[in-house]
Parts: structure tokens; sequence; C-alpha cells
């Protein structure tokens, strides 16, 4: 069995940003070689998300304001994690958001259902974090 792993960074403009990375961890799955087996992909920082759904702006609009009534921005001093840094809702979007995908690979190629995507979701951006894939497969 082949394992193959592969760091992928990113860097945000603004603090919320929802990235469509399925074409990045298709290229990786591509790199590795492995043709059946599974994809492991996962947000390395805790402010951070990789989950699956549809690349539809109306729907991540809707993330963005649902997760904005869930765990509010501001004010700061609503949560006691805010003392030395201000992103406590960033930790709990992420919590909802989850921290991972396992996809299928089939015939050297991620086997989704229709509309899937894999995306980064940044809930306390504009510096520098990473996304591990892993791959396990023949």
């Amino acid at each position: 069995m082949k394992s193959y792993r592969k760091e992928l960074w990113f860097e945000t403009t603004k603090r919320r940003e929802l990235i469509n990375i399925t074409p990045d961890i298709q290229s990786v799955l591509i790199e590795s070689g492995v043709k059946e087996g599974l994809l492991l992909c996962n947000a390395m920082h805790i402010t951070a998300s990789v989950f699956i759904n549809d690349d539809e702006s109306g729907l991540h609009h809707d993330y963005e304001v649902w997760l904005e009534k869930l765990a509010p921005e501001k004010p700061y001093s609503q949560y006691k994690h805010n003392g030395f840094e201000d992103n406590a809702d960033a930790h709990l979007k992420r919590t909802v958001m989850g921290r991972e995908v396992v996809v299928a690979v089939t015939d050297g190629k991620l086997d989704f259902g229709p509309w899937e995507q894999i995306f980064y979701g940044e809930f306390d951006g504009k510096r520098r974090k990473r996304v591990l894939v892993k791959i396990i497969g023949e």
C-alpha cells in the first residue's frame, strides 16, 4: 500500500473566506499515483476548517450569516478566550464546520456525489495556514 503526504498553504486577504480547494486536492491525488484508496484532507489550524458541500455563492453567503448568528465575532468581550486574542468566534465556527474530510478514491479520481466540492474555511485569516492531504491506497 502507498502512502502520500503533502501540505497546501493558504493566506487569505480577509478574516473569513471559503475557498474551493477541489482542484488543488485533485492535483495532489494525481501526484500521489494512488488509483484506489482514501484521501484525508484536514485543516492544521484550530481556526480553520475543511468541509464538503456545493460551490454555490448563495449557500456561501448563508454560511456567513448562519455562522455569525451562532458565534458572532463582536463584541469581543462576550468570550472568555478573548483576553489575549480576539478569535474565540473563529474557534467556535471551526468546531461547527469541522476539521477534515475523507474522500474515497476510485479509478484515480475523487469519488464524489453530485455537486460535492472540498472547501477550506478560514475564520481568522490574514496569515499563512496549512492543510494536510494524506492519501493511502494502491
